[in-house]
């Protein structure tokens, strides 16, 4: 485009000299029509370009997508993450999910232990008179903090291996109990909510809970487990 500039000024250098002897009208029909004989050259000019260019790009950009077996991997690489990076995300993941867990035991009406191996928190709404829902779990380490957490907000908690692994096992976070757990979940509870009126002097205290709470043999796990 540079040299066909070049060359169209050259070519009428002349009669842009003679425009200045030009009355002012004859002046400006003669620079229309130079500058429309340019327009018309440059035109022309970028449609042969055009035909030139497009053909040679769309070969250019139906190579590139032609990848390599090496391009391929790495790209699926490149996609689906690094193992680091997914290994941090999932991390991540894990320490929001166990923020969450954790600001909901202040919330919980019980936290059951194994003792030291396993911590359930338990929540039950008797307005809406569904069956109680388990807040938070954790075993080892998270299973203190369960327990640090309860005794900090003044949520009861108890001990009761063989339940506390039984809703271990058998329950998710945010998700309702077993039914085959309803009874010996709602001893529990009832024990709780009588030990709380005790404590607030509006009832007397409550027998000892049971040792052996009715817990169906197929939700039953060792302490091997």
């Amino acid at each position: 485009m540079g040299v066909l500039s070049f060359f169209i000024l050259d070519n009428v250098k002349e009669a842009l000299f003679a425009l200045g002897a030009q009355d002012i009208r004859t002046a400006m029909a003669g620079a229309t029509e130079i500058v429309l004989w340019a327009f018309v050259a440059m035109s022309a000019t970028m449609i042969l370009i055009a035909v030139v260019d497009v053909p040679f790009q769309i070969h250019d950009y139906s190579k590139k997508l032609k990848m390599t077996m090496q391009e391929v991997k790495d790209e699926m690489k490149n996609t689906e993450g690094k193992p680091e990076v997914k290994g941090r995300i999932r991390q991540l993941q894990r320490e929001i999910s166990q923020r969450q867990m954790m600001s909901a035991v202040p919330e919980a009406d019980v936290v059951i232990t194994n003792p030291t191996h396993f911590a359930v928190a338990l929540k039950y709404d008797q307005e809406r008179g569904h069956a109680p829902i388990m807040v938070a779990k954790g075993g080892d380490f998270l299973a203190l903090k369960i327990r640090e957490i309860a005794e900090a907000n003044d949520v009861t908690v108890l001990s009761s291996p063989a339940l506390a692994r039984a809703i271990y096992y058998s329950t998710e976070i945010d998700d309702e109990i077993p039914s085959g757990l309803f009874k010996a979940v709602a001893e529990v509870l009832a024990y709780v909510y009588q030990l709380k009126r005790h404590k607030k002097k509006e009832g007397p205290a409550p027998q000892r809970l049971s040792d052996q709470l009715p817990i169906p043999e197929e939700l039953r796990r060792d302490e091997a487990d």
